[in-house]
């Protein structure tokens, strides 16, 4: 089997856990397309950009798949995850091209369906399902260096934004349950993996009904100001007391989570307060804003305004010094007019956030917007919108990262610079990414021999110079997680 991942951070769990399931089965896998009897493309629906990649994918297999049939060796072709659950017909009678399609809920069903394939049918599996959460497979580690990994804590998504097809490719939201993450969890300290990131479409509304005496807890309250098309559920174990169970596991393991909806931030805090005062919860926050204008937030359907966003930016910044912010937003969204725009601009540079995901609308099928609203504004006028907010973002993020110039972070070494063998880099807590010389360094433990910082070193760089994207530094010692903690 050969495997491609397009999309979020989701579809790179998904292929692990696809990967599991056909392991258990007795499936080989490959990294040479040429050695394969199976292509199967993890796919993504949320831009209509994402969808092209694999159309246009799909061509280049097709010759492929025609020189193996003169061949006589069938080469099968599968769409897996969220395309699949949105086009099955469509992909399953376009040039007939593909034999499996396997919706996100489906991943199971995925050694019958090959089997079925070999007998010269198309077969499909695109059934959401209310429960599933593949909490009893251990997704197989794809990460590079192994330094990092996903834990998916739940998947599908309630929210029903307007512009989202999310929640009709990943179904409604559903858990899983706390020990079968925890299990996880554990089982990657013990492989050395020295960061873990929860994934999940709305993390901090995780609610695990699993254990019997948490299913009468009240439900929780919502941020203030913020509202939600959807009852707020009774019952559950929920995120702060997972974020707190996980980050006993190890202390010398960072964690991180995306992607939290700012409305479930509530005043007791709980969440921000274990982001304070733990040292291996990094002090970085994903807030998806979207907009800066409440007219378009409400068409939208966000809960919030502009000023309950801006409130909670506040808030967060209060309870956690320092915290790094990353944010989503759409440029172009249905009836968005010049000054809407001009808000969103604004917003920009009044939160100055230092990583961020931009992107220009496309209208998606079966989303809210797609019945309910028009696609009014033209394509020249979205792309001029989207790059000035890629630029005024940028200038923003610029000057958060040169406010760290002088300052020493501590880095999780990842591995070899792209630019040059002989540099390395790393992440700090705010998971911006830092570049520094490979050179021998003193460990902060005291022992006086030189050592060279691998894959998986925390060490201490001292930031020399910094743009949107990067910090650049000179290394200063190799140390541990712990040991940083109590310096600062």
């Amino acid at each position: 089997v050969y495997m491609e991942t397009y999309g979020c951070q989701m579809n790179v769990n998904d292929t692990e856990i696809a990967w599991a399931i056909l392991q258990k089965n007795g499936y080989g896998r490959t990294k040479d397309l040429d050695e394969a009897d199976v292509v199967l493309l993890v796919t993504c629906s949320v831009r209509e950009k994402a969808e092209q990649a694999i159309w246009n994918r799909l061509r280049h297999l097709k010759a492929l798949k025609a020189r193996r049939q003169q061949a006589r060796l069938p080469l099968r072709i599968g769409i897996l995850g969220c395309m699949a659950e949105r086009l099955k017909e469509e992909i399953l009678h376009r040039e007939k091209l593909v034999d499996i399609v396997a919706g996100p809920d489906a991943y199971r069903d995925l050694p019958r369906l090959l089997a079925v394939a070999e007998s010269g049918q198309q077969a499909a599996n695109v059934l959401l399902s209310l429960d599933e959460t593949y909490a009893d497979i251990l997704p197989v580690q794809t990460s590079a260096g192994g330094t990092t990994a996903f834990v998916s804590i739940m998947r599908g998504c309630d929210n029903m934004c307007s512009y989202c097809i999310v929640p009709f490719t990943r179904g409604r939201e559903r858990s899983r349950p706390i020990a079968s993450i925890l299990q996880e969890v554990r089982m990657l300290s013990d492989q050395g993996v020295k960061e873990v990131t929860l994934l999940g479409q709305n993390v901090n509304s995780f609610r695990d009904m699993s254990e019997v005496q948490f299913q009468s807890a009240a439900a929780p309250v919502l941020s203030r100001g913020f509202s939600t098309v959807y009852k707020a559920k009774p019952g559950g174990l929920r995120f702060a007391h997972l974020l707190d169970q996980v980050s006993r596991i190890d202390p010398e393991m960072r964690i991180r989570f995306t992607s939290p909806h700012p409305k479930d931030f509530p005043d007791e805090a709980s969440v921000l307060q274990l982001i304070r005062e733990r040292h291996n919860i990094c002090k970085q926050l994903h807030l998806p804003a979207q907009s800066g204008s409440t007219r378009v937030l409400e068409a939208m359907r966000r809960g919030y305004t502009r000023e309950a966003y801006l409130e909670l930016v506040h808030h967060v910044r209060e309870c956690i010094p320092g915290v790094s912010l990353s944010s989503d937003f759409i440029a172009g969204f249905c009836g968005e007019r010049e000054e809407d725009h001009q808000q969103t601009v604004s917003l920009l540079r009044e939160v100055r956030y230092n990583i961020g995901f931009l992107f220009a609308y496309s209208m998606r099928q079966k989303t809210r917007a797609y019945h309910r609203l028009q696609d009014d504004v033209p394509a020249d006028i979205k792309k001029r919108r989207l790059e000035e907010l890629i630029t005024v973002f940028r200038e923003e993020a610029a000057r958060a990262n040169e406010a760290m110039v002088g300052q020493s972070q501590l880095v999780l070494v990842e591995g070899p610079s792209k630019r040059s063998v002989l540099e390395l880099c790393g992440r700090n807590d705010g998971n911006i990414k830092v570049i520094f010389p490979d050179a021998e360094i003193e460990d902060a433990a005291g022992c006086k021999a030189l050592v060279r910082a691998q894959p998986g070193d925390y060490v201490l760089v001292k930031v020399t110079s910094a743009s949107s994207q990067t910090l650049k530094g000179v290394l200063l010692c190799r140390t541990t997680l712990s040991r940083s903690a109590v310096c600062h």
